[in-house]
């Protein structure tokens, strides 16, 4: 019953969704006309407001392009392709394939969400080598298998409320950082890491379609001859000139990288020496930066990583404005604040973890970014939290505003696998070669959406922090 649900699913997104692109634009001019009907908003202050925020997360923007592409370069490195070479060996049917990709899906992506890229070069190679394998459903595993970033160290919502001076305190919202203990480090995170990691790859396996019509990438490949691209090292090599030269030894040395790379983990070192194990958005891309370093071992092979890392963000660089834009509807008409004040009024000491889950969940349709989304609703929620804990001890009120935190990110990243925008990180190398849109694909994702629903509606609301 359940895979039949599934191909319905998969059926009706075929019919009605639209690229992603276009999706963006039709959720514009949705939000506007929200702010227009519901809020009295005027048409030239919704679209100032739009205009406005297509420039006001310009760093978290790039930020998040830094986390991608430094990710991204360590998986093209030799030791993790060498690694994937291991691994292919003892996968051998299309069961263990769904499993193991996404349970390896939800290990890469607790260090990093652009480490998903890692997860699409694996699934794309078991997908070559082993037959019977359903292609849109193999990119749907993954795509859901990369929700457990929200759990691991590029959490950003956590990484946010631990960086010191953040705008939360600079607008004295907060008085200081709430620790990792109480985000990434408490009980209920780590029970929804065990949620993607060892949960979802099961339940994958009991939604596997059973179809016999299934999509092959064998199948799908439109030039069944694919030129075999030139391998890093190779690459570097046929930049060299025909002569010996003094730039091809310092681009292709060991001695100037090992000297950066000996700076940059004194730095990591000295920073969780002074700050104790507490992570944002700066010194994760700086870990990704000097790692990479390390791993492609020559700055030109870098050179070179990071080239191909970076054709991978094509789509978030033209789309992540628009998206920024709607946030900017959002925050300069007052509609997200609105939204905030209704769970407010609404919410009691008991329902604000859900309340904020499912505020989190709707909101990222409009905004698919989680430190965007929590720009928007984030203070507003936060202040309505102070409020429903007025009077109790200032330690219980910061553990309730860190559960409302966690809350709205788990509903934001849940409700991803209905948000096509971070399949843009999927598609360039999985649909490499083959016609694929986001509608071949989200219909798979309706189901464990549900169930995950579900699960984390009770453990948001009741489990321990």
């Amino acid at each position: 019953m359940i895979t039949k649900f599934g191909e319905k699913s998969t059926r009706l997104f075929e019919k009605y969704m639209p690229n992603a692109f276009v999706f963006a634009m039709l959720l514009t001019i949705f939000t506007g006309f929200i702010a227009l009907i519901w809020l009295q908003a005027s048409p030239m202050e919704i679209i100032k407001g739009w205009y406005d925020g297509f420039y006001s997360l310009l760093e978290f923007g790039m930020q998040i392009v830094l986390i991608i592409i430094t990710g991204f370069a360590i998986a093209l490195s030799p030791v993790v392709n060498q690694s994937i070479d291991k691994l292919t060996n003892y996968i051998k049917t299309p069961r263990q394939v769904y499993f193991f990709v996404a349970m390896i899906g939800a290990l890469l992506s607790l260090i990093s969400f652009g480490w998903i890229v890692i997860t699409c070069v694996l699934a794309r190679e078991l997908a070559m080598r082993i037959k019977g394998v359903n292609y849109p459903f193999l990119i749907a595993c993954v795509y859901f298998s990369g929700g457990s970033w929200v759990t691991g160290l590029s959490s950003s919502i956590p990484l946010l409320l631990g960086t010191e001076n953040n705008y939360l305190i600079e607008a004295r919202i907060l008085t200081d950082i709430i620790p990792t203990s109480l985000t990434l480090g408490s009980g209920l995170n780590f029970a929804m890491m065990t949620l993607y990691v060892l949960f979802a790859p099961l339940m994958i396996v009991f939604l596997i379609p059973k179809t016999k019509n299934i999509k092959q990438l064998e199948d799908m490949l439109e030039d069944k001859a694919v030129k075999k691209e030139l391998s890093i090292k190779e690459e570097a090599f046929s930049l060299n000139l025909s002569y010996k030269s003094v730039s091809d030894k310092l681009n292709n040395g060991v001695v100037l990288l090992i000297c950066i790379v000996l700076m940059g983990l004194t730095y990591i070192i000295y920073h969780f020496y002074t700050n104790g194990f507490q992570l944002n958005f700066n010194i994760m891309i700086f870990i990704f930066l000097i790692t990479g370093l390390a791993l492609h071992k020559t700055p030109m092979r870098y050179v070179i990583a990071m080239k191909r890392s970076s054709s991978n963000v094509s789509g978030i660089l033209y789309q992540y404005p628009f998206y920024a834009g709607i946030m900017g509807i959002m925050l300069y008409t007052g509609l997200g604040e609105k939204l905030a004040e209704i769970l407010a009024s609404v919410a009691t000491i008991e329902t604000y973890p859900f309340f904020a889950y499912i505020t989190g969940g709707l909101i990222n349709f409009a905004i698919p970014s989680a430190g965007g989304e929590f720009a928007v609703v984030g203070p507003s929620i936060i202040n309505a939290v102070k409020v429903i804990g007025e009077g109790l001890p200032d330690n219980e009120v910061t553990a309730m505003i860190s559960r409302a935190s966690l809350s709205i990110a788990y509903g934001e990243s849940l409700s991803n696998v209905l948000q096509p925008f971070y399949l843009l990180l999927v598609f360039p190398i999985m649909g490499t070669g083959i016609k694929i849109q986001a509608r071949d694909v989200m219909g798979y994702l309706v189901a464990p959406f549900i169930v995950f629903f579900i699960i984390q509606s009770i453990l948001v609301t009741w489990m321990p922090l």
